[in-house]
Parts: structure tokens; C-alpha cells; sequence
């Protein structure tokens, strides 16, 4: 009996010494990441991807988010075709990364139906390049085990800071426009659910 009461006490310390693990997980089905194009200087079209992946780790005040560049949609086949090809080259770049510290404390203390909005500062590594950005985030708790995650306002990117501007030039041409801004505002709106 008292080898019993040992083998509690011990399995009681151990699990009490780790906190159970918690992560959030994007609900793709429920995310979307957009981004606009100009050409010309005045015709803007709106673009999206398909595949977006990422969590919030609650344990490490972590938050990552990729994006699977050959997912890239806009509308056009063979347009997609083209951005996968000359712009982000995603044979050798299949992938854009988000990465940022957040305090996840406010996660689990923020009530049902409660929103609030922070700054998030973190790095994107797009083409081998890495530029620190920070975004303005609205975060709304749906429900104990959803987070909706949204761009209070676009993220501007600027496709010379991540050495496309060669690949944008390439679309110029293919396409015959007069130009295309380098200028790119990035929206998006993630869906967390806890697992």
C-alpha cells in the first residue's frame, strides 16, 4: 500500500512540475490571407492563398504563421502560374513565414464574446529575406476554444525589401503593363481553434 501511495505522490509531482500543453491551431477552412496588386497605377485587383498554416503556442508566448506560396490564387490559372514561377520562384521559396513573441496570458483571461486589439511585432521571412514588420491585430475570443485573429488595418510590403522587384518586372513584361506598384498591402483574418 505504501508503494501505492509513493507512485501517486511521484505522478502527482511530475505532472504538477509540467503545465499541460496548449496550442492554437489556424482553421484554414475559416483563415484567409489577402494581398492587392496595382497596375498601371490605378487598377487594383485583390488576390488570396489558399493554404495557410500556423499556432499560438501557449506555453512558449509564441506565434507563427506560413504560407504556402504556390497556393497562390488570383483567379487567372495561368497568372498563378506566373507568380509561382517568376515572383516567388517556389521550387527553390515554397514558403513565407510569420513569426512573433506574444503574451498569451491575456489568451486565456479574455472572456467569451470579448475582443481586443494589440501590436504585434515579429519577422517575415519571404525569398530568403527577413524584414521585421508590426501589425495592428484585433483578437476576438469566439468561443472558449476559438480566436478570431484580424488586420485592423493592411500590412504594407514592399516587394524591393524582399529582392522581388525582379519578378515583378518579369509580370510587367509578360503582361504588357506600364507598371506594377512594388507597394503590396497584406490583410488577413485567421481562425485559431484550441487543440
Amino acid at each position: 500500500m505504501r508503494n501505492v501511495f509513493k507512485k501517486v505522490a511521484v505522478i502527482a509531482l511530475l505532472t504538477s512540475s509540467f503545465p499541460a500543453l496548449s496550442q492554437w491551431q489556424i482553421d484554414n477552412d475559416y483563415s484567409t490571407l489577402s494581398f492587392i496588386s496595382t497596375k498601371n497605377s490605378e487598377m487594383a485587383e485583390v488576390h488570396h492563398f489558399d493554404k495557410v498554416m500556423g499556432s499560438v503556442d501557449d506555453n512558449k508566448g509564441k506565434v507563427t504563421f506560413v504560407i504556402d506560396l504556390a497556393s497562390v490564387n488570383t483567379m487567372i490559372p495561368i497568372r498563378d502560374q506566373r507568380m509561382r514561377d517568376f515572383l516567388f520562384k517556389t521550387s527553390e521559396f515554397s514558403k513565407a513565414t510569420f513569426s512573433a513573441d506574444v503574451d498569451t496570458a491575456f489568451l486565456k483571461a479574455l472572456p467569451v464574446g470579448q475582443q481586443k486589439q494589440i501590436k504585434l511585432s515579429g519577422e517575415i521571412d519571404l525569398h530568403g529575406q527577413q524584414q521585421t514588420v508590426t501589425a495592428e491585430v484585433q483578437i476576438a475570443k469566439l468561443t472558449k476554444d476559438r480566436l478570431l485573429v484580424n488586420s485592423v488595418k493592411p500590412v504594407v510590403l514592399n516587394a524591393k525589401s524582399f529582392k522581388l522587384a525582379a519578378g515583378v518586372a518579369k509580370l510587367q513584361e509578360i503582361a504588357g503593363l506600364a507598371n506594377i506598384s512594388n507597394a503590396v498591402p497584406v490583410s488577413f483574418s485567421l481562425t485559431f481553434v484550441d487543440k
